[in-house]
């Protein structure tokens, strides 16, 4: 069978269409700057490196129509029709409260999915915008909901409220949620196959390092406490976001700036974290040779960034008496062996210890931990497409 695999963003459309009996990636793409002049397609398969196909989207249906013509292409395509595609499995970013697992799409399930817009104003409705257009194009195909929140439905209680009034959980279900959950479900996953321990029987801490990024402790195959909150701007630092601060820098700030708290918001959504910091860039690489080049505030940036990092995961050792394995994943986690290896240097009173030449590799999954190390430190590629191909399977 064939699963394509749709994640939507306000201006962009990422896809893959896998094979499911080998779990091989056909085709992938991504439809860039949709609604905006200079869109277009870069596309690769298991022939083609890469090919950028410059074409008026006007908005995600465009998008989607585009995906589908070019992997039916005779000259470029990967299968003959849409009859090749047995089924759509697409990422929604928020489920709130509604969904503990993935499930096929009928009318209610997206009317659970708009009733969370307010809680991820920018990802659902563009998820729910792919849904729509793939239904209007592909009326026949079935389609699952693969949430990013899902995952982080069995933390207990005490991990997801907030010490606020309960009414505003109780009214508006203000509470902890959490994000990349098809990301640390996937590497959790992994992680118990590289260390040969069953999955129920582990202890892992999985740091999910990318331009946006989250720390979960995964007990025994199941979330128990994640970084990010409400939204995703709560937790570590990250890119451009500030992570968990003092609350009441938010009204500070509106009355030392004469703004106001939206646009404070949008201060530490977009314009704060590492790039706020460092007032170079978002992107670790740039800090990283910054700092290799003496650079003093990027070297303060980068050594708040991965004691942010260590504080969480030395939070939730303690949440799950003990651990495991410390597995680190995607865009920095998988390129940056410098934040590992420090981020790791917190934790030498455990009897954590890295194998330098095993750290410099990159983006394969590897233990980097040396053999006398009483804590597995991996590094762990993460494939959310797969694990959303995985689940629309298992529905279908």
């Amino acid at each position: 069978m064939k699963v394509l695999v749709i994640n939507c963003g306000s201006s962009s459309l990422k896809f893959q269409l896998i094979n499911s009996e080998d779990e091989s990636v056909l085709a992938k793409g991504l439809c860039e700057r949709i609604g905006s002049e200079g869109s277009r397609l870069v596309y690769s398969t298991h022939k083609i490196d890469k090919k950028e196909l410059d074409k008026d989207l006007k908005d995600h249906t465009d998008a989607v129509q585009m995906v589908i013509d070019t992997l039916t292409d005779k000259e470029i395509g990967v299968i003959e029709s849409l009859k090749d595609v047995d089924a759509v499995g697409h990422r929604i970013v928020h489920g709130g409260e509604n969904f503990s697992k993935s499930v096929v799409i009928d009318d209610e399930v997206i009317k659970a999915i708009e009733a969370c817009n307010d809680l991820a104003p920018l990802h659902n409705p563009a998820n729910l915008i792919g849904i729509k257009a793939c239904e209007k194009l592909m009326p026949h195909t079935k389609m699952v909901a693969v949430f990013d929140t899902a995952f982080h439905q069995t933390m207990p209680e005490k991990a997801y409220m907030y010490g606020i009034p309960y009414e505003y959980y109780d009214e508006y279900k203000v509470r902890r949620y959490g994000f990349h959950g098809t990301s640390h479900s996937f590497v959790s996953e992994r992680a118990a196959e590289m260390i040969g321990k069953p999955l129920s029987e582990t202890k892992t801490i999985v740091c999910h390092l990318g331009n946006g990024a989250s720390i979960t402790a995964v007990k025994n195959g199941k979330s128990v406490d994640t970084s990010m909150g409400l939204t995703p701007l709560e937790g570590i630092i990250m890119g451009t976001r500030s992570g968990s601060i003092d609350p009441a820098i938010i009204s500070f700030l509106a009355n030392k700036e004469n703004i106001s708290v939206n646009e404070v918001m949008d201060i530490l959504n977009k314009k704060s974290g590492v790039l706020g910091m460092s007032g170079i860039s978002s992107d670790f690489r740039d800090i990283t040779k910054a700092m290799e080049e003496g650079n003093e505030r990027a070297k303060m940036t980068m050594d708040a960034y991965c004691y942010s990092v260590a504080k969480y995961i030395g939070s939730y050792i303690t949440a799950m008496n003990g651990v495991d394995v410390i597995a680190f994943t995607a865009g920095v986690g998988e390129n940056n062996p410098y934040i590992r290896k420090e981020v790791c240097s917190y934790f030498k009173y455990l009897g954590v210890e890295i194998d330098d030449e095993a750290n410099s590799q990159r983006t394969e999954d590897a233990v980097i931990s040396t053999d006398k190390s009483k804590v597995k430190v991996l590094l762990v590629a993460t494939n959310e497409e797969l694990k959303i191909a995985r689940e629309t399977l298992a529905l279908i």
